[in-house]
């Protein structure tokens, strides 16, 4: 996240809207949470298609792994893409991999899109706009850059506010990387510290072709709505789109609430239409169907044990999935059950925290020690973010205390020397049960950002597979074992000090961080 500004107490934040969670009357196990199908497209899938990776340098490897042997598309959604080596690289492998597809055709099928934020991504001479041209410029055809400007810059504030600043008023935070038929989701940007030593969390899903058009056609709908990078470094909206701050709010809203809605219910529509088709088939015993189903999905596929739903949050043009679906797990949690909730940026919604200390199931919270925020020793404003977060931390975890609550809901401190910490997500583990049997995973932090400025986008993993729920949960272990638990005594550390003007400003300037 970029350092948020002095100025910010100025800006008058969104009112908060608190929607009211789905009927969820469920069956039990896995198959409690296909309720998430009323609002998203279910995808069923094999569990063997889905592989867990716990390193930066796992991610960075399989990055290039697949865009050098990528054929038809390559999607990548990233906050930025930075300046180093190591993404220079990842330029380099985009550039290897479309000249050798011109070579072996002539005319090339490869199409790579890349949609990232337009403040971050323009930040500096040096910047995701300039590592890009050049292939912009080579393969004109075949190469789209979208940059998305939020609509809540615009005018004065536009005019006034200085860059870095600028990035406190909405970014695009998605994480998708998507090459042929698998997907990477993750937290993780395009960047060096994120391939090195900034621990986030990455799932590979493996060929998943309905999965794969789906945020396909989600990051075209968005880069639909942004500015379209050229190759002169200007910028330029696709003809006929409404821009994002010179045009009318409501009506860039409106058109960018559209497309995006168009995405979820079509590819919604085409799952429930696969579903009824299995199912009739499965009853009739069909023979032609169930033959039209293999070529249509390209052979015989093993039932599927696992389901995936992704969950969508873009405030800004009015779609509140995630929040929705994310609120009902922690409504529905049962007593005795366990969730395990992570984030990079303690800063929880107040419906978050409020549903949090209020329902029955144990919670185990994991969050960065002031060591391990990335915003850790930077100079100026910015270098008082982990003492802002230390400070919510501390109100939270009272909070806790004066409820009674501290056996039931417990905080704990990623510590790791020479890394910074950037996972965030959710397992849940239903009662009596010894491995996790949902997650989520993506974008979002549970804070106010992500709730109600960014554009984020995370997948609800559900299994009955207890392979890969034990994948899951070994993933949770290896995150929770670099972690201590948070007492009174953590908050009278020396470290944990924290400034008289800090106290005063982080309530007023929280929702921007």
């Amino acid at each position: 996240r970029s350092s948020w500004l002095l100025l910010a107490p100025l800006l008058t934040p969104p009112v908060p809207v608190i929607t009211a969670p789905p009927c969820s009357l469920c069956p039990e196990g896995a198959h409690r949470f296909q309720w998430i199908r009323n609002l998203v497209p279910e995808f069923g899938i094999s569990s063997s298609h889905v592989k867990v990776l716990s390193s930066p340098a796992e991610f960075y490897e399989l990055l290039k792994v697949q865009i050098k042997t990528a054929k038809q598309r390559v999607v990548m959604a990233s906050l930025y893409l930075g300046t180093g080596l190591l993404e220079q690289e990842l330029v380099d492998c985009l550039e290897e991999t479309l000249e050798k597809s011109l070579q072996a055709k002539g005319s090339s099928n490869l199409r790579v899109s890349i949609l990232l934020d337009y403040t971050r991504g323009s930040r500096g001479r040096k910047n995701s706009r300039t590592m890009l041209i050049p292939l912009l410029q080579r393969f004109p055809e075949q190469v789209r850059v979208s940059l998305f400007h939020t609509p809540n810059l615009r005018g004065l504030l536009k005019l006034l506010i200085p860059e870095r600043f600028n990035e406190t008023i909405g970014l695009q935070h998605i994480k998708v990387y998507l090459f042929d038929d698998n997907v990477i989701l993750s937290g993780a940007n395009l960047s060096d510290l994120y391939f090195t030593n900034r621990q986030d969390r990455y799932v590979l899903l493996q060929d998943s072709p309905e999965i794969a058009d789906f945020f396909t056609e989600l990051v075209d709908a968005i880069g639909d709505v942004s500015l379209q990078l050229q190759q002169d470094d200007t910028v330029q909206m696709m003809e006929g789109m409404v821009h994002p701050y010179q045009g009318d709010k409501t009506a860039y809203c409106e058109t960018a609430n559209r497309r995006v809605m168009e995405v979820i219910n079509s590819a919604r529509t085409r799952q429930e239409l696969l579903h009824a088709k299995t199912f009739h088939s499965s009853q009739q015993g069909s023979s032609l169907l169930s033959q039209q189903s293999s070529r249509a999905s390209g052979g015989l596929k093993p039932e599927p044990d696992t389901w995936i739903y992704p969950l969508i949050q873009m405030k800004p043009f009015g779609i509140q999935i995630d929040e929705m679906v994310t609120e009902t797990l922690l409504t529905e949690a049962e007593r005795d059950a366990r969730i395990y909730l992570t984030t990079g940026y303690f800063n929880l919604t107040q419906a978050y925290m409020d549903l949090i200390l209020g329902t029955r199931a144990e919670y185990r919270i994991l969050l960065a020690s002031p060591e391990v925020n990335g915003f850790f020793g930077a100079k100026g404003v910015a270098g008082a973010i982990p003492a802002a977060y230390v400070y919510i931390e501390h109100q939270f975890y009272s909070e806790v205390c004066y409820l009674h609550q501290q056996e039931r809901v417990q905080l704990q401190e990623y510590s790791r020397a020479g890394w910074t910490f950037h996972a965030k997500g959710l397992w849940l583990y239903l009662a009596g049960s010894d491995l996790p049997c949902l997650t989520l995973i993506g974008s979002p932090n549970f804070g106010y950002r992500s709730v109600h400025r960014d554009l984020e986008a995370q997948v609800a993993i559900v299994t009955e597979n207890r392979a890969l729920q034990q994948q899951l949960h070994q993933e949770q272990e290896q995150l929770y074992l670099c972690s201590g638990v948070v007492s009174s005594s953590t908050f009278e550390q020396p470290n944990r000090y924290v400034k008289l003007w800090v106290k005063l400003v982080t309530p007023l300037i929280k929702n921007f961080f």
